[in-house]
C-alpha cells in the first residue's frame, strides 16, 4: 500500500467528513484517512457502537435526511476546521421493498440514501469550491443501482439516483473546478457490514470485509478511477461486467424489463455469462 499513489486532497491536517461513519465501510475509511493524518469527522445517527475516545474522531450524531440540521452542522464545522478535503457520503439504509410496499418505508430509504447525499453536497460543496485546495468527494452507491435485481425496488431506485447524482456531480466539478475537486462512485460488492451482520452473525466466505473495500477504494482513487467497482470473494470483476452489459442490452435489444430474471431468457443469460 505504501507504493500506491494517493489523491492530492488526502493531506495531513485537513478535514475529512464521513456520513454513516460509525461502522462498516465508513468506519474503515475513517481509520484510513486518520492514518494519513487527516482530521476525521464522523456523522452518524447511531453512534452507540463507536469507540469515540479510543480513536480521536470528531463525532456528531446526525440524521442526514434532515436538510436544515445538516446545513447548520456543516456551517459550524467549516467555521472551525475549514472546508473539507474529503466528503464521503456513505450513510445508507436497507429495506423499502417493491412498489407495493409501505410508503413510509419508501420515503425513509429515498430520504436517507439519495436526498441525504444531496443535502450533504449542498451543505459542504460550496465551501470546497470557494477555496483553492484539492478536494475529494466519494459517494457510496451499490451494484443494485445498476443491475436492478428484483425484490427491493425502493433501494434500487435510491442507489440508481446516487449513480446519476454522482455522474452529474463529476461533470459539474469538471466545469467549475477542473481537476482540483474530483467525484467518485464507490460500488461495493458483497461486504460484511453492520447492516448484513444484523441478519448473518458471522462473515460469509464470499463477503469482503469493510477494510478490503477501503483498500480497493484507495488504490482506485490513486489511479483516478471514477467508477470504483469492487469485486468480492464470490463475484470477480468479469462477472460484474457481464451482468451490467446484459442489463444495458435489455434496452438495445428491446427485451422485457429485467430479462436476466425472466424465465424466457434464463438459458440465454446463462449462455452469455458462460461465453
Amino acid at each position: 500500500m505504501t507504493d500506491t499513489p494517493i489523491h492530492p486532497a488526502l493531506t495531513a491536517g485537513r478535514l475529512a467528513v464521513i456520513t454513516g461513519g460509525a461502522s462498516g465501510i465508513g468506519l474503515a475509511a475513517a481509520h484510513r484517512f486518520k492514518d494519513l493524518g487527516l482530521k476525521v469527522c464522523i456523522l452518524d445517527r447511531n453512534l452507540s457502537s463507536l469507540d469515540v475516545e479510543g480513536h480521536g474522531f470528531i463525532v456528531h450524531e446526525q440524521d442526514i435526511s434532515d436538510a436544515r440540521s445538516v446545513s447548520a452542522l456543516a456551517a459550524s464545522l467549516i467555521a472551525e476546521h475549514g472546508p473539507p478535503a474529503v466528503l464521503m457520503n456513505n450513510a445508507g439504509i436497507g429495506g423499502g421493498g417493491d412498489i407495493l410496499a409501505d410508503l413510509d418505508a419508501w420515503e425513509s430509504v429515498i430520504a436517507t440514501n439519495l436526498m441525504g447525499m444531496v443535502y450533504g453536497l449542498k451543505a459542504f460543496l460550496p465551501a470546497m469550491l470557494a477555496n483553492d485546495q484539492p478536494g475529494l468527494i466519494i459517494n457510496t452507491g451499490s451494484k443494485q443501482g445498476i443491475t436492478q435485481p428484483p425484490g427491493n425496488t425502493a433501494y434500487n431506485v435510491s442507489k440508481s439516483g446516487v449513480k446519476a447524482l454522482t455522474e452529474g456531480l463529476a461533470h459539474t466539478l469538471r466545469e467549475k473546478a477542473g481537476s482540483r475537486i474530483t467525484a467518485h462512485l464507490l460500488i461495493p460488492g458483497f461486504t460484511y457490514t453492520g447492516m448484513i451482520a444484523r441478519h448473518i452473525p458471522t462473515q460469509p466466505p464470499g463477503a469482503w470485509s469493510s477494510e478490503q473495500v477501503v483498500d480497493f477504494m484507495m488504490q482506485s482513487l490513486g489511479r483516478g478511477d471514477f467508477y470504483i467497482l469492487c469485486p468480492d470473494n464470490d463475484t470477480p470483476r468479469e462477472a460484474d461486467e457481464k451482468r451490467i452489459l446484459w442489463n444495458a442490452g435489455d434496452i438495445i435489444e428491446n427485451r422485457p424489463a429485467l430479462s436476466r430474471w425472466h424465465p424466457d431468457y434464463r438459458d440465454a443469460f446463462d449462455a452469455f455469462m458462460a461465453d
